[in-house]
């Protein structure tokens, strides 16, 4: 049966709420999210608490740039030991491949459509062909030149799993339990993005704002199996 794994986003302002919540969290969830709040106030400390922890850390720092520059920021983040790093597969084939050919490497997660848009939005921001045919051809060219994974909206999922199969990790961020009115515009429940084949799904806000993160995360593994 195709299992999916939970990210937490420690989607804190400070190191000391962070290690509060992992805490609260031990034992229950083996990989975190660290953001850009929480890097840029806190910095490789972050990754460090979380190792020191016992977990796997995802640094969702969304690179994009010039193929040396993230080719270097991927060597740095490779020497902190992350599990994983993101980045905007619109750099292009040249900065993937860039990244792709370091000896030693996290996976690269490529960046699609950030969830936040919906189809208006995009075509406000210059992307001309609707979200799941820009999500198709990001896929494509990640899966080309080096990315290890995509990063999409659970609604995405079925297509790409029809495209390219098992040779893609699917992170999913955008995921609630029930319908909520804020920025995430593509969202799907737990359970809904694991029959659609993520591979790992990203929760932040229902579960790091909730009165009981364990419970809350407890709730969101159930519906995994």
């Amino acid at each position: 049966m195709h299992k999916t794994e939970l990210i937490v986003a420690l989607d804190t302002r400070t190191l000391k709420a962070a290690e509060s919540l992992m805490e609260r969290l031990e034992g229950t969830v083996k990989y975190f999210k660290i953001g850009p709040v929480l890097f840029t106030a806190e910095g490789p400390a972050a990754v460090d608490m979380v190792h020191r922890r016992g977990g796997k850390v995802f640094l969702d720092l969304k690179f994009h740039d010039i193929p040396n520059t993230v080719k270097g920021a991927v060597r740095a983040a490779a020497a902190m030991g992350v599990y994983s790093v993101s980045l905007h597969l619109s750099g292009g084939a040249e900065m993937f491949e860039a990244c792709a050919g370091l000896e030693k490497r996290p996976k690269l997660w490529g960046i699609t459509v950030l969830t936040s848009f919906d189809e208006y939005g995009l075509f406000r921001s210059g992307y001309r062909y609707g979200i799941d045919k820009t999500v198709k051809v990001l896929a494509a060219l990640g899966l080309e030149h080096g990315a290890d994974g995509v990063v999409c909206s659970p609604r995405e999922v079925g297509i790409l799993k029809g495209l390219h199969g098992s040779k893609l990790q699917l992170v999913t961020p955008g995921i609630r339990p029930a319908a909520a009115g804020d920025d995430q515009k593509r969202a799907m429940t737990p359970a809904e993005a694991r029959a659609a084949g993520s591979d790992f799904i990203v929760v932040g806000r229902p579960i790091i704002e909730a009165e009981d993160p364990a419970a809350a995360a407890a709730a969101v593994l159930k519906g995994l199996k």
